[in-house]
C-alpha cells in the first residue's frame, strides 16, 4: 500500500517520529512524508534534525495572521492535491487537530484508506473519520502484562467495563452459530466500529493477549486449512 504521511508540525511533537514512522510500516510503504509549519520560527526546532534523519520534506507555510492557523489549510489545499495525483492508496494525517475531519472523510469518500496518529485529547469526530486511529502516546511502550484497569479507580473501572461491553458485542456479531468466533475477524470487526481501540491502550501489545488475560473468554487453537499457521478463536463463558 502506498502512503501519504501528512504532519501538523505545529501540533505534533517531533520525538514521537521514529516510534510513528515504525507504526505507518505495518500499514504499507510511506512514498511521500511531509511535514507543515512555519520554519522560520523557533516553534519548530525539535524538528529540523528529525526532518533530515527521515528524509521528511518541509513546508513552509508563513502564519501571515495572528490567531489564524494557515498551516491547516496548507495541509488540506496539499492532501487535495495528493489525491488527485492518483498514485496513492492510503494517508496518514498526524495531529491532534479536529479541523482535519473533513479532510480524512473526503479522502474515505473517494476509497482511500486514512490512518489517524494524535494525542488521546484529539476530538472524537476526527479519531471518527478515520479507518484507524493511534494514539500516540502508546507508541513505542512495551507490554505491561497488566490486567485492564483492577486498581479501584473510578475512571479506570469505567474504562475496563465499556472494554468488557465492546469485546462481548463484537463477539457476538461476528461468532457463528456455535458461539465461537475468529479472533482476526473480532479484531477488524471493533477496527471498523472503533477506530481508535488499540490493545496497547490497556497495557497489551497484541489483541490476542487481551482477551486472554479478561476472565470471560475461553480460546483454542484451530490450525489453517494450509496447516502454515494457527487460527485463535474465543466465545464468553458461561455466565459472562
Amino acid at each position: 500500500m502506498r502512503l501519504a504521511v501528512l504532519i501538523d508540525a505545529d501540533n505534533a511533537k517531533a520525538d514521537a517520529i521514529s516510534d510513528l514512522l515504525a507504526e505507518v510500516s505495518k500499514f504499507g510503504v510511506a512514498t511521500v512524508k511531509r511535514a507543515y509549519g512555519d520554519w522560520t520560527t523557533t516553534n519548530l526546532q525539535g524538528w529540523k534534525k528529525q526532518l533530515h534523519k527521515y528524509a521528511i520534506q518541509p513546508m513552509q507555510q508563513f502564519s501571515y495572521t495572528r490567531g489564524k492557523n494557515s498551516t491547516d489549510a496548507s495541509m488540506i489545499i496539499d492532501g487535495m492535491d495528493l489525491l488527485y495525483t492518483g498514485n496513492f492508496d492510503g494517508f496518514c494525517i498526524v495531529s491532534s487537530d479536529c479541523d482535519f475531519t473533513r479532510l480524512a472523510t473526503r479522502f474515505r469518500e473517494a476509497g482511500l484508506s486514512v490512518y489517524g496518529f494524535g494525542e488521546k485529547k484529539t476530538p472524537e469526530p476526527f479519531v471518527a473519520a478515520c479507518d484507524r486511529f493511534i494514539f500516540t502516546e502508546i507508541l513505542g511502550k512495551g507490554e505491561t502484562q497488566e490486567k485492564p484497569a483492577a486498581t479501584g479507580k473510578a475512571d479506570e473501572s469505567a474504562a475496563s467495563k465499556e472494554l468488557l461491553k465492546l469485546l462481548r458485542k463484537a463477539v457476538a456479531a461476528v461468532s457463528g452459530e456455535d458461539g465461537w468466533a475468529s479472533l482476526s475477524n473480532l479484531g477488524s470487526h471493533i477496527s471498523k466500529i472503533r477506530p481508535s481501540f488499540d490493545s496497547r491502550n490497556y497495557g497489551y501489545s497484541k489483541l490476542s493477549t487481551l482477551v486472554k488475560n479478561l476472565d470471560i473468554f475461553e480460546t483454542r487453537m484451530v490450525p489453517s486449512a494450509d496447516k502454515l499457521h494457527t487460527d485463535v478463536f474465543l466465545r464468553l463463558k458461561d455466565g459472562k
